[in-house]
């Protein structure tokens, strides 16, 4: 049986302080890793915490972000239409897939977390030693996920993910309805972060795989492959 990976993506098309502030999918966060497991024959599915469409972040089109991956996702009606149809939680059997992936985007901060569907998935897969993967704040799909015993799965687990400075950086912060990087330690995670940034930044502990910001992504991408060619 061929590779099989779940890639998350959200639904959230706005800040919830202020609405006519538009929010969305990264695009680049979910192509570069979508060329990274195409390469390798690795079936992918789509997933949203309510199914349905994806919106796209409109920031995420413009320079630096919007590159050739990007671009030709973007330009292909085909690859457009498969975020216009996401699947559903209710609509998955974890058992078919080895890994899951969280992009991007800071809506994300507004439906990952709270989606049990999405929890239920990740611990499975990671209960069986599936991979768990997340870019930039696609982390925010694991601080409430716990495992069997009730413990967090990120609890004492090395990872990563977009920062404050980022946040802070990017004109942001006053934006989002959390630090993401914050919450994520208060649940016991030990994060890390490049020394400078907006640089790529992955980081593995054991079956879970983490980048840090939209460059990340293929990083993260070919990190997460590279576990599930070893299996």
């Amino acid at each position: 049986m061929s590779t099989r990976v779940l890639v998350v993506v959200t639904n959230v098309d706005h800040y919830e302080i202020d609405p006519s502030h538009p929010t969305g999918l990264w695009l680049s966060e979910l192509t570069h890793a979508h060329d990274v497991f195409a390469e390798r024959g690795f079936e992918q599915t789509i997933v949203s915490p309510a199914g349905g469409r994806s919106p796209l972040e409109p920031r995420s089109l413009k320079f630096p972000s919007y590159d050739r991956s990007a671009k030709a996702w973007h330009g292909d009606p085909a690859r457009m239409a498969l975020l216009e149809n996401t699947a559903s939680p209710q609509e998955i059997d974890s058992a078919d897939y080895d890994a899951i992936y969280f992009t991007g985007g800071h809506a994300v901060m507004f439906d990952f977390p709270g989606s049990e569907g999405l929890q239920r998935i990740t611990r499975e897969i990671f209960e069986r030693g599936g991979i768990v993967g997340a870019v930039c704040h696609g982390y925010a799909g694991l601080i409430d996920t716990t495992l069997s015993d009730g413990s967090y799965l990120v609890a004492g687990r090395n990872l990563t993910g977009f920062s404050w400075r980022e946040e802070i950086l990017a004109r942001v912060d006053k934006l989002v309805p959390y630090n993401v990087e914050e919450r994520i330690q208060d649940r016991g995670a030990r994060y890390s972060k490049a020394l400078l940034p907006f640089v790529s930044n992955a980081v593995v502990d054991g079956n879970l795989v983490t980048g840090q910001n939209p460059g990340s992504a293929k990083e993260t991408a070919i990190k997460v492959a590279a576990l599930l060619d070893d299996r």
